[in-house]
Parts: structure tokens; C-alpha cells; sequence
């Protein structure tokens, strides 16, 4: 039991540090286009790398987590390319360099999440599952938190490399945590059957998954990249003021997240609290597009409730679980987060052409984060259409 305590505890530090890689990119933005060239393009790119790698990754950590089990499956990959990643990242000169190590810590973050919500789908009755996901995710979140203020008074104190530096030495001893506190449970009885193509066979999945691709991508695109560039463009804010703002979205996400992990058992219903909250979130990206430049006030305010509207993956996540056979659980969760976590990557790339072809034209900021905001939530409505078609599944 301590033993079980101990490694779960090492996959929620192992998540916080997830949290803070895929959204530390927008406190840094100026200082890394002062001193390597990077532009908001150039980091939307590294942002949808980010996402990118860890999408990709998935697939076959799905099958490692069904095959090897959820230790050798994290450990490595967080060492070599969350820390290694990380470590680049601390040296890089330009913004190639950034990118290369984005993805590099993509992969390395890719089996955290996945290998806690496999643990808690083979260790806990499935109604569980929403609200264990929601108080990991809140918990982990500490981690956005610490990529907005405080990683703005650490890189103004020590520098953003030693900053940076000090991260990935943090991540490889959490990775040698995992590899000696995590214990793999014994594999399901048809393991080695079936696959992916089982999973798509599911006629229920179908209907969820243009949900599952965009609900997670305006709150992690605006607050791991977006929010910074319109601060400091729309309304002249420096390092500090955008890491004060970008702090109450981080803190917004984590309520949310404990707010949504247990809604479902406590109303009755998981399809209409997603429906519900992903309107709400969907209002505030569509105030935002309307008024990008009310205030400062307006704009955390919307971007808060951005943030706390859009923190539902968890109760997504436990929709989509609701479907999945015992032997598929891994290959399940991990296909459900590809399209969560690819969604946001090709999402942010798309939203650099949305956002840049309008700043080409010269329409100014305001109109360019006009256009950006409105086609974050343009999406996000498609995709709560679609989503009224499924079932209400409380497991």
C-alpha cells in the first residue's frame, strides 16, 4: 500500500511537470523572441510540436501500458525526452532549437497521464474514473500555475536558462521516482488481443470524437501559447503583468477541473454537465472575438472563464472510458487522449495561419486575436453539435 501511495504520488509530480512544459511558452514569449528570434509563429509551431509528438506517441504507449505495464512505459521516455528535451531547450539559440526540443519533451510527456488514468481504470470501480481523473488533473495543474508567475520571477531572478535547466534536472529524478516506486498491476486476461480497429468499431466513439478533438484545444492553446502574445500586443503588458493574468486562467483550469470530476455522479448525468460547461466556454471565446480590446480587466475575466469552462477533459476522458473492454483500457485511453492531445497540436498550428494571414494583412492585433478567439470557439460549437447525438453513459 505505501508502495502504491509512493508511485502515484511520483506519477502526480511527473504530471505537474506534464502541465508546466505544454503551457511555459507563453510567460516566455518575449524574452525568447529577444534573444533567439522567436516569433509568435515560430512559437505557436513549438507549442504544436509539443502536442503533436505527445499525440503521436499514444499509440504505441497504449500498447505499452497493455503489454509492459505502466512503470517502463513512463519511466524512460520521461528521463530521456522530457529531461534530455528540457535540457535543450535550457541551450537552444534559435528557434529550430526550440522546436526540436519541444518535441522531444512532447514524447517524454506523453505516457504520464495515461499511465495514472490505466492504474486508476485496473484499481477502481469505473465510476470513479471521472472524479479520480479531475482530482489528478487539479492536483497536476499546480503545474500551469508555476508557468505563470512563478516562472516569471524565477527567469527574471536567475535567468530563463538556469531556470529551464533546473526543470529537467527536476524531471529526470522524477523519472528515476517512477521507474522505482510505480508497480504494474498483472495484465488483463485477453491482453494480447485485439487492437485499435476493435476500438473503432465502436459506433459511441464516433459520435464523441469530434468532441474529443476540440474541447481540450482553446483553454490549453490561449493559455500555453495565445494568452501572452495578446496581452503583450493588444494591451502593452510585460513579463509580469502577463504572468498575473495567465495565473488566474491557470487557477480557473484547476476549480474546473475538481468541479468537473464528480459532476456527473452528483447530477445524474455526464453528457449534459459537458454540454452545459462547453456552451459557457464557448460564450466566453465568442465575447472575447467580439471585444478583444474592451480591457485588461474583460480579458482575464474571459480568459478565467475560458479556462474554467474548458477543463472538462477529465469528464471526456470518462465518457469515452465508459466504452472500452477490460483488455483495451490502455489502447483506449491513449486513442481517446491522441485525439484530445492532436487535436490541440494541429489546432495551435492552424491557429498560427489563422492569426498570422490576418496580421499580414495589416488589420492590426486586434482584429488578428479577433479572428483567433472566434475560430477557437466556432470550433468548439461544432463539436458540442455533434456531441448532443451521443449517449449519457454513467458507466
Amino acid at each position: 500500500m505505501v508502495r502504491m501511495r509512493a508511485g502515484f504520488g511520483v506519477l502526480v509530480l511527473a504530471y505537474v511537470l506534464s502541465q508546466f512544459y505544454r503551457a511555459f511558452l507563453a510567460v516566455l514569449s518575449p524574452v525568447l523572441g529577444a534573444e533567439t528570434g522567436a516569433t509568435a509563429g515560430d512559437l505557436a509551431l513549438a507549442s504544436g510540436v509539443w502536442f503533436a509528438a505527445f499525440a503521436v506517441a499514444q499509440l504505441p504507449i497504449g500498447w505499452g501500458l497493455d503489454r509492459l505495464g505502466p512503470r517502463r512505459t513512463t519511466a524512460w521516455p520521461f528521463i530521456v525526452g522530457g529531461g534530455g528535451g528540457a535540457a535543450l531547450f535550457a541551450v537552444a539559440q534559435s528557434p529550430g532549437a526550440i522546436v526540436a526540443a519541444m518535441a522531444l519533451i512532447g514524447v517524454g510527456c506523453a505516457p504520464v497521464l495515461m499511465a495514472s488514468f490505466y492504474l486508476f481504470a485496473r484499481s477502481f470501480p469505473p465510476s470513479a474514473f471521472a472524479s479520480l481523473a479531475g482530482l489528478l488533473i487539479g492536483v497536476g495543474s499546480v503545474g500551469n500555475v508555476a508557468s505563470a508567475a512563478p516562472l516569471a520571477w524565477a527567469a527574471d531572478a536567475f535567468g530563463w536558462r538556469a531556470s529551464v535547466a533546473a526543470v529537467a534536472g527536476l524531471t529526470v529524478l522524477i523519472g528515476v521516482g517512477v521507474l522505482l516506486f510505480v508497480r504494474d498491476p498483472a495484465p488483463a486476461p485477453s491482453a494480447a488481443t485485439g487492437g485499435i480497429a476493435e476500438l473503432l468499431r465502436i459506433p459511441g466513439l464516433w459520435v464523441m470524437t469530434p468532441l474529443l478533438i476540440v474541447n481540450y484545444a482553446p483553454a490549453a492553446g490561449i493559455r500555453g501559447l495565445w494568452a501572452g502574445p495578446y496581452l503583450e500586443q493588444v494591451f502593452g503588458l510585460d513579463a509580469a503583468g502577463i504572468g498575473a493574468i495567465t495565473l488566474w486562467m491557470a487557477g480557473a483550469m484547476i476549480v474546473g477541473n475538481f468541479v468537473y470530476g464528480p459532476a456527473d455522479r452528483l447530477l445524474g448525468t455526464r453528457k449534459w454537465v459537458l454540454v452545459a460547461g462547453n456552451l459557457a466556454a464557448v460564450a466566453a471565446l465568442l465575447a472575447l472575438g467580439l471585444a478583444p480590446g474592451w480591457s485588461v480587466l474583460a480579458a482575464g475575466v474571459l480568459l478565467a472563464a475560458v479556462g474554467f469552462f474548458g477543463a472538462s477533459f477529465p469528464l471526456v476522458m470518462a465518457h469515452a472510458r465508459s466504452y472500452y473492454p477490460p483488455h483495451l483500457i490502455g489502447r483506449g485511453v491513449t486513442l481517446a487522449n491522441f485525439l484530445a492531445i492532436g487535436g490541440v497540436g494541429v489546432l495551435q498550428i492552424v491557429s498560427a495561419r489563422v492569426h498570422g494571414g490576418v496580421a499580414a494583412s495589416g488589420a492590426g492585433p486586434e482584429a488578428a486575436y479577433r479572428a483567433l478567439f472566434l475560430f477557437f470557439g466556432g470550433l468548439l460549437l461544432a463539436g458540442v453539435v455533434v456531441y448532443l447525438f451521443a449517449e449519457d453513459r454513467l458507466d
